[in-house]
């Protein structure tokens, strides 16, 4: 029996031993859509983790993207060239583009396909302004752009093109030129994409020798790729993907939180509820909650700042605008402080996150939704809290002197008066009767001195 049952263990510790975790030649798919940023490189990179933590035969980046940040783009492309695991970047589905920061990313792939009716290119690197940085046309070539490696290092006043702007761009065309160069792809067209926004279709980038194949789905393209000899930095090896499982590679929390607020509408009312609960918590101390949240949403809203392009001008009369509606409700201008203040808020907004970026504008219509919406509540509740502070005392001595209350008894000198739900002890010169009313002079510690309402009555109309 003892031998039976370390048989039986031995066995099933060898079978554990020999069946790895998942299977040598599975593929891992990213799914990338949208503007490249912060969120998106964290993805890829915590994707290649996974893949080569795996054993995985393949990373497949599944792309449709308008572009986005350079940073993120560069760390990106980094990770790519050093996995372990060969890197295949697909552009799908059939409409799908990889314009920008993903026609680099194609270049750094050590497979680049494409679906039929995609396309990819439009490389030109533009500023935090939103102005490309393409060099201008040779005068007397009207439309003619000429090489950034040719253009003279000064140039005469009136002809654009800023020193820094060819740095931009010299850097760009050298960057990808030796993306290209390193997978012996079309590293002449690489260089249009820079200097020329040139574009391609799929069918022509494969002819041009942009790109390596061009499928018309994942199971082609994962059938499509097996026995192609790719080059890692540990040298060439030849993808195995025959009969392999696919496995989708879900996001983290932390990814997901970074792709929500690492947008500009969402920036935008982190900042809105950040200052409208610091303001209420100052209206109203000890409640606590607003100024939780409101300090919790402006550091929310400092950090998304730190990881998009803003412009800090923007920001600036976003902070005006604010300040102006403030004003409006605190010393009415009929209209012209608000209505500064709505036209900086609104202004401030489209201009903070103006880019020209793509994937990193905001909507219209949200910036003027939002900027009547937050005009009319700080108005409102301005105004609301300036009627309070005008209505007077409702608790303690305040609320008491001039409050009416009613005799218990009749008293004239000590007696007991019935105010505010309470009893008190009162003192009056006058004759007053049990359930007549009375009004408060003066307090004098915890006895009110009291009159007659009649007699107040019976005073003002013989002043008048």
């Amino acid at each position: 029996m003892k031998k039976l049952t370390f048989a039986l263990l031995t066995l099933t510790l060898s079978l554990l031993a020999a069946t790895p975790a998942q299977a040598e030649n599975d593929v891992v798919v990213l799914g990338i859509e949208g503007g490249i940023g912060v969120a998106t490189r964290e993805y890829l990179l915590s994707g290649i983790e996974y893949a080569e933590d795996n054993n995985a035969a393949l990373v497949l980046v599944e792309l449709d993207t308008p572009g986005g940040l350079v940073k993120p783009m560069r760390d990106m492309v980094q990770a790519m060239l050093a996995s372990k695991v060969p890197v295949a970047t697909y552009v799908t589905p059939a409409g799908a583009r990889a314009d920008s920061a993903g026609t680099y990313m194609m270049f750094a792939s050590h497979i680049a396909a494409m679906t039929p009716t995609t396309h990819l290119g439009a490389a030109t690197p533009v500023t935090i302004t939103g102005g490309d940085t393409t060099p201008p046309a040779v005068p007397g070539q009207p439309g003619e752009v000429p090489n950034p490696r040719e253009l003279p290092a000064e140039e005469e006043p009136g002809q654009g093109g800023s020193a820094m702007d060819r740095k931009v761009l010299n850097d760009a065309v050298a960057y990808i030129r030796s993306l290209a160069e390193r997978y012996d792809r079309n590293a002449d067209w690489a260089e249009k994409a820079v200097t020329e926004a040139a574009t391609l279709t799929a069918k022509e980038a494969l002819e041009q020798n942009v790109i390596d194949f061009v499928f018309e789905n994942r199971d082609a393209l994962i059938a499509g790729v097996d026995g192609t000899t790719v080059k890692l930095e540990s040298g060439e090896t030849t993808v195995s993907t025959k009969g392999a499982q696919v496995e989708e590679f879900e996001p983290g929390w932390r990814i997901k939180f970074l792709s929500l607020i690492a947008n500009p509408e969402i920036v935008l009312l982190l900042g809105l509820i950040g200052v409208y609960g610091l303001l209420i918590e100052g209206w109203n101390p000890g409640g606590l909650l607003p100024g939780i949240v409101g300090v919790i949403s402006l550091l929310l809203a400092a950090y998304a700042l730190q990881i998009l392009p803003v412009n800090y001008a923007g920001l600036a009369l976003i902070v005006v605008g604010i300040g102006l509606m403030i004003a409006e409700a605190f010393a009415p201008s009929f209209g012209a402080l608000g209505l500064g203040g709505v036209a900086a808020f609104t202004f401030g907004a489209i201009l903070m996150f103006d880019s020209g970026i793509p994937g990193f504008g905001i909507s219209l219509a949200f910036v003027l939704v939002i900027a009547g919406a937050s005009a009319l509540f700080i108005v409102w509740l301005v105004s609301y809290l300036l009627r309070l502070t005008k209505r007077g005392a409702v608790s303690g001595t305040g609320s008491i002197i001039g409050g009416k209350g009613t005799a218990m008894r009749s008293f004239q000198g000590d007696g007991k008066v019935w105010l505010e739900g309470e009893a008190w002890n009162a003192k009056s010169s006058h004759a007053i009767e049990k359930d007549q009313e009375v009004i408060v002079e003066k307090m004098d510690g915890l006895t009110l001195i009291v009159r007659p309402v009649s007699d107040t009555v019976s005073a003002e109309g013989q002043t008048n």
